[in-house]
């Protein structure tokens, strides 16, 4: 597989996973009691971002090879046939 081709699935496949990650450990400021004015009630109070990208950063990485790995199998292509 090419180096482009590679790329282009750790990309999706990372957007994939920052989507599932986002939720975790979010804590709303109605949660915390401590509602900023002018801002919406349900935004998170403390948003944690750059622990999340590195989780989502390994998480992806794992996955892409998992699931390069299983594309180019030979043992799993003859099942798939």
């Amino acid at each position: 597989m090419q180096i482009g081709s590679i790329i282009a699935v750790y990309f999706v496949v990372w957007w994939l996973c920052l989507f599932m990650v986002l939720p975790f450990k979010v804590h709303n400021q109605i949660d915390d009691g401590q509602v900023t004015p002018g801002t919406e009630p349900g935004a998170p109070a403390l948003l944690r971002l750059w622990p999340k990208l590195l989780v989502t950063t390994a998480l992806a990485g794992v996955l892409t090879v998992l699931l390069l790995w299983g594309i180019s199998n030979p043992t799993l292509q003859e099942y798939w046939r």
